[in-house]
């Protein structure tokens, strides 16, 4: 008789699974509760401890780590010798293990979660089970899902027993899924210990979708999230309209969010290739929506907009007037949702809490062969270190609207320029390999809305030559981290022409 071990935390569907497997002829050995519940529905169990000859102890902290265990399911059949060590030792081959683990990731996800009740929550036996199994897989069958118990019956009942490519295909979930709970542990660990940057590094996400294509249709692509840390990320975003996102409106949906959570007043930012193009804040919702579009009235077609407030009806009827790939906002009223979802190409995503930053998130970036990892760049300037080094010292007004530059250009691929007045951008100019071609592109982009801007640049000016263009385009003040050896020349020629100029003392670079 075929034996199998069956011990699941999570009992969905294991009633008619052992039911099925008992109707086959299987014999059935079970742990703990899950041994209760299939005795309670009579289906016949040996438990683990008829089968070890030893009591589940230590809080049922040991139950199966055992030889009569192991060695049933680690014994290679067609092994000579494993078959007479088998015989001396009186271990019974164990065909099939049905096991899932201690729910590790629901753990630490509980509000005020003791970190006792998280060791507890550390599954060891059955990752020890499981593991073995899929490692003999030739001869034993591994079901850690309950979703593939329909398919391990179907092929008992056609077969007698599962196939070769089935028991190789549950053997490589196994491995997938103990290194993803491992690499919770590990995570867990190195937070609670601030280690940001161990010797070695496990990454571990889950697979929110498959997308259609990636950067371009010959690309496959996938979105994954991370299990912690996901609070007002695009990854918590529920869509309430349109077809289902891409590969790009998802890069350039994190940028739009990136740069938005920068501002606490209403504010609209709109996106394209991951760099803003237009961005306003206001009194309301509407109004910054309608700065937002001014300031890049080409660029913002096919764009993505994020905003910070509701969408209401009065902001819905102007953004309906042009192509948008996406809206992302903290809610749409029920007139917005009636307007927007008319159109039946856009996407609309609602965030909660939009405005959440997380202080821990890593930063990631594949290179060949490798990746960089670094923290976020949550700061925006110290305000100890931010100098006014011109002569003239910039205006209320400007010193605003500097501020609001200078969110904007963090976010800007680099070499970034934003140019801001009245709390909007009226000139972007992003990933130029010059810092004075990023500069003539923003006032290029801002045309005759330049004169009487502020200026941001995300690092330091090498030349006063983005200086002198300022002035002839019509800029007042500059906010610029300063640290260039030619920083005095910059300095001169903003005095020379009456241009405010403040340090930070803070690069932004994004590449």
């Amino acid at each position: 008789m075929r034996k199998a071990l069956i011990s699941v935390f999570d009992k969905t569907g294991i009633v008619e699974f052992a039911k099925s497997l008992h109707s086959l002829g299987w014999e059935i050995i079970s742990t703990g509760g899950t041994s209760r519940t299939l005795k309670e529905e009579g289906i016949p169990v040996v438990d683990i401890a008829d089968l070890t000859k030893f009591p589940e102890c230590f809080d049922g902290r040991v139950k199966t780590l055992h030889p009569n265990v192991e060695g049933g399911i680690l014994s290679v059949r067609d092994n000579e010798n494993h078959k007479k060590q088998m015989c001396e030792l009186g271990i019974e081959p164990i065909d099939m293990v049905v096991c899932n683990l201690y729910p590790f990731k629901q753990t630490i996800l509980k509000d005020g979660v003791s970190h006792e009740e998280i060791i507890e929550n550390i599954d060891i036996g059955g990752p020890t089970m499981i593991r073995a199994a899929a490692k003999n897989y030739r001869f034993v069958t591994v079901v850690t899902d309950p979703e593939d118990y329909e398919k391990v019956i179907g092929e008992l009942n056609e077969h007698g027993d599962t196939t070769h490519k089935t028991k190789e295909w549950l053997a490589a979930k196994v491995f997938i899924h103990t290194s993803h709970y491992d690499a919770l542990i590990a995570d867990y660990f190195s937070k609670k210990l601030d280690i940001k940057y161990p010797k070695t590094l496990t990454l571990t996400y889950e697979k929110k979708q498959d997308l259609r294509y990636g950067e371009n249709p010959h690309q496959h692509a996938a979105f994954y999230t991370s299990v912690r840390g996901t609070e007002g990320t695009l990854t918590h975003a529920r869509q309430l309209h349109g077809k289902e996102l891409s590969y790009n409106n998802i890069g350039d949906a994190d940028g739009a969010l990136e740069t938005l959570k920068e501002f606490d007043e209403p504010t609209v930012v709109a996106t394209k290739h991951a760099n803003p193009c237009g961005v306003g804040s206001a009194a309301t919702i509407a109004e910054a929506f309608q700065r937002a579009y001014e300031a890049d009235p080409v660029s913002i077609f096919g764009g993505i907009v994020a905003a910070n407030r509701e969408i209401d009806a009065e902001t819905a009827q102007e953004m309906a007037k042009i192509f948008l790939e996406v809206i992302i906002a903290p809610s749409f009223s029920l007139e917005a949702l009636d307007i927007l979802s008319k159109k039946k190409n856009i996407r609309l995503l609602q965030l909660d809490n939009i405005g959440k930053t997380n202080r821990d998130t890593l930063k990631a970036k594949t290179v060949l062969g490798g990746m960089l990892i670094q923290n976020s760049d949550t700061g925006l300037l110290n305000q100890e270190d931010v100098k006014i080094v011109t002569k003239r010292q910039p205006t209320d007004a400007e010193m605003r609207d500097l501020l609001f530059a200078l969110k904007v250009v963090k976010h800007t691929k680099s070499n970034g320029i934003v140019i801001a007045k009245d709390l909007c951008t009226t000139g972007v100019g992003p990933g130029q390999v010059s810092r004075i071609w990023a500069l003539e592109n923003a006032i290029r982009q801002g045309r005759d809305n330049i004169t009487g801007s502020v200026m941001a640049s995300d690092a330091f000016f090498p030349f006063p030559d983005c200086v002198e263009a300022a002035h002839q385009a019509g800029i007042t003040a500059i906010i610029q981290p300063g640290g260039s050896v030619k920083d005095q020349e910059s300095i001169d020629a903003a005095d020379k022409y009456g241009i405010a100029m403040v340090f930070t003392g803070m690069r932004h670079f994004k590449h």
